[in-house]
């Protein structure tokens, strides 16, 4: 049995499929100080100035995305984004340690073994005053609270590694000083022990 099939055809309508656009990449480079108090950075992109708000305590190598700053999408897609990798230059004092801020702090024999109260800069330019203990040694660590790295979401600390400074050059009456300090002290050594414990 033979049919006759009928099609009925309509004009084609073309497609359109929207794209989101390309993302841009961009770097800047900010100091050790912008960084933690955080910053606005102005960079040329695609022959456009762009300014980018930067949050407090940005850390070196993080990438900040920004919506819809990238380049523009097609058949009304959206726009991409714009992906801004940070570089933060060294400080010469400071260095950051998660949401720690360090600094290494010269003391002298005397203050390292009586004690004392020594002024230390803090990274805002005000000065806090810390107290030394007697005995300290070289390489603790002291920490004053929430003075480190601030961001939304918690402020670390500053911690403060102590170097006892030790005089390149010594004149008769500093070398007789320490003379009658080590007869003082007696026969104490300071490495006892470590032969033993390096056995084990």
């Amino acid at each position: 049995d033979h049919r006759d099939l009928h099609f009925s055809l309509h004009d084609a309508l073309p497609i359109c499929v929207s794209h989101k656009g390309r993302d841009r990449h961009a770097s800047a480079t900010v100091s050790f100080r912008d960084a933690l108090s955080g910053t606005e950075v102005s960079m040329t992109i695609d022959s456009k100035r762009q300014k980018v708000r930067l949050p407090a305590g940005v850390k070196d190598g993080q990438r900040i995305r920004l919506r819809g700053k990238g380049m523009p999408g097609s058949n009304g897609g959206p726009a991409g984004d714009l992906e801004v990798t940070i570089h933060v230059t060294p400080h010469p004092v400071y260095t950051r340690d998660g949401d720690d801020v360090r600094i290494t702090v010269p003391v002298s024999i005397p203050e390292a073994a009586l004690g004392a109260k020594i002024q230390v800069p803090l990274i805002d330019g005000r000065i806090v005053t810390v107290k030394v203990p007697a005995g300290t040694q070289s390489g603790a660590v002291l920490r004053v609270r929430n003075e480190g790295v601030r961001t939304a979401k918690k402020t670390g600390d500053l911690l403060i590694d102590i170097a006892v400074t030790i005089p390149k050059s010594l004149s008769k009456e500093q070398k007789d000083a320490l003379t009658r300090l080590a007869n003082a002290l007696g026969d104490a050594d300071p490495r006892h022990g470590l032969a033993e414990s390096a056995k084990e």
